[in-house]
């Protein structure tokens, strides 16, 4: 969504090179806020799409992606979805050919320059590569019918669809058609047109929107009209939510064909229910001796609970569970700030803002300066642990390191919010209790917008550390001073902290020795690294 403003006009512009733009969908919602269908963002744009099914495709259609991009002079979307990102499978490559590594900027202000006089022709462009990619579509070898069948029933399916497709044909003993359509945009109308002609009854199966099926229909009106065309739109035979998967197709397919399943789902799900009735729960939580779980701690305990929490995009999302319970509305990156003016404009009500240091760079600053313009009274606790952490501890611009492990200059996120106007920034390390929650409370006091950066590094770069240099943690322990009051429990949620025999236990696997425990026990009846 974000490259949504530069891609729409990037196709008018076109490209001299490959230019590929790998579109990660994300059906079930495993790690986004949403479940959109980027395919329509191919539409919306004009571009051509390409859609994995395996390991294979997805390296094969990368590198005719590029190849299609070259020839047309345009961006080529690559739409993935997770189950495909996450198959494991053989993968024969191929020759590897030696980049172009330094370019030459040719002026051309009539193709670059978009202002309206140079856009409308430009328009017209984009429309004639966009017809030239409909007879490419018509030719792709990624666009075939890979099953005849008897001419009763077909099924068109893409990506990961055409594997659950593929599967539940054969569980259900089912002849059928197969069209597997690898490029998705533009659809090669005439191919689908055969095919609707071949079979009484159509079946579209795809995940999530009904893309596919609008199309299909469409073209229908032209090649068949009398065919009947089944899928999730009307009547829903597959899902519109969630990712796809072999029973739903066979579900579907069984209601139109009439065919008995040849699997008691019912039966799955009792014993399956019976399985895991008495399993406990797993939700995720913040790793032992994470650094938030301080500053979420400091939050609480200045605000009282009674503050606004607008979070964000980052591994302090999981924050909005009990018993931090910091996190009360989270849209997309950025929005944290930004949501906590509103509700601060709207109810008067204290809102502390929690972002993460990665997600500060990337898109807080235009609402931080919005919150300076217009003096809101909201406070932004920056949750810096030095790392982008949870997408697997990548640099950004304030670790002073480049992707490629460079040096580079480190752009400190306090001057950042001083240069945006912020007249209250501090620094704070969230393991010590008192003088962070002394900062805090000034900045929830402060009439204006105010800014609190809680640094420490991520535990987990930390622990790595250690155990590179050699250095042994001595995890905490709980004396017998303790009275089992359960506040190291309740109020910080650590999965080192148990319940072992009725008495509060720390696990020495998973403790990290962080001290926060200690810090909050109010008998003092855990000592960490000895003291």
């Amino acid at each position: 969504n974000v490259a949504a403003d530069a891609v729409m006009t990037l196709a008018y512009i076109g490209v001299r090179g490959g230019y590929v733009i790998v579109t990660a969908d994300d059906p079930q919602c495993y790690s986004s806020q949403n479940e959109q269908d980027n395919r329509f963002y191919a539409l919306l744009s004009n571009l051509p799409c390409l859609e994995p099914s395996t390991p294979q495709e997805a390296k094969d259609m990368t590198v005719s992606a590029v190849e299609l991009s070259e020839e047309l002079g345009l961006p080529v979307l690559l739409r993935t979805t997770t189950r495909v990102n996450h198959t494991r499978g053989p993968v024969v490559y191929g020759n590897l050919t030696k980049p172009k590594l330094k370019g030459e900027f040719v002026r051309e202000p009539s193709r670059l320059v978009m202002v309206p006089a140079n856009a409308r022709p430009m328009h017209v462009k984009l429309l004639e590569k966009a017809k030239k990619a409909e007879e490419i579509s018509e030719k792709l070898p990624y666009n075939t019918v890979v099953y005849k069948g008897n001419g009763e029933l077909g099924i068109i399916c893409s990506g990961s669809a055409y594997n659950y497709a593929a599967e539940a044909t054969s569980l259900l003993g089912l002849d059928v058609g197969i069209l597997k359509l690898g490029m998705t945009h533009p659809l090669p109308e005439r191919m689908i047109g055969e095919f609707l002609k071949t079979y009484k009854k159509i079946v579209v199966v795809e995940e999530l929107e009904p893309y596919l099926e609008i199309n299909v229909k469409a073209i229908a009106k032209d090649y068949a009209p009398t065919a009947e065309i089944y899928g999730k739109m009307r009547r829903s035979y597959f899902p519109r939510k969630g990712e796809l998967s072999t029973r739903a197709v066979v579900t579907g397919l069984a209601e139109i064909t009439g065919k008995k399943p040849p699997i008691d789902f019912g039966e799955i799900d009792s014993k399956y229910a019976e399985a895991v009735k008495d399993l406990p729960s797993r939700p995720p939580i913040l790793c032992p001796g994470c650094p938030h779980r301080a500053s979420f701690y400091v939050i609480r305990k200045v605000t009282g609970g009674k503050a606004v929490y607008p979070t964000d995009i980052g591994c302090y999302a999981l924050g909005f569970a009990p018993p931090l319970s910091i996190g009360d509305i989270l849209i997309c990156m950025g929005s944290s700030v930004s949501t906590a003016q509103g509700i601060n404009k709207a109810t008067g009500v204290d809102t502390v803002a929690v972002i993460g240091d990665s997600t500060f760079f990337h898109a807080a600053i235009p609402g931080l300066i919005n919150a300076v313009y217009n003096n809101h009274k909201v406070t932004l606790a920056v949750l810096d642990n030095l790392t982008t952490a949870m997408t697997g501890h990548q640099p950004h611009p304030g670790t002073g390191t480049t992707g490629m492990h460079t040096t580079a200059t480190k752009v400190l996120i306090e001057k950042v919010a001083e240069g945006c106007g912020v007249k209250y920034v501090r620094v704070v390390n969230p393991f010590n209790i008192a003088e962070a929650s002394r900062v805090l409370k000034e900045a929830v006091q402060y009439p204006g917008p105010s800014v609190v950066v809680f640094r420490a590094p991520c535990t987990l770069m930390l622990m790595s550390e250690k155990r590179r240099k050699g250095i042994k943690t001595v995890p905490c322990r709980v004396t017998d001073r303790c009275t089992n009051c359960m506040a190291c429990i309740k109020l910080l949620g650590c999965p080192a902290i148990t319940i072992k025999d009725g008495k509060v236990s720390i696990d020495e696997t998973l403790c990290t020795a962080c001290g926060l425990c200690a810090s909050i026990c109010p008998y003092k009846a855990i000592e960490c690294g000895g003291s």
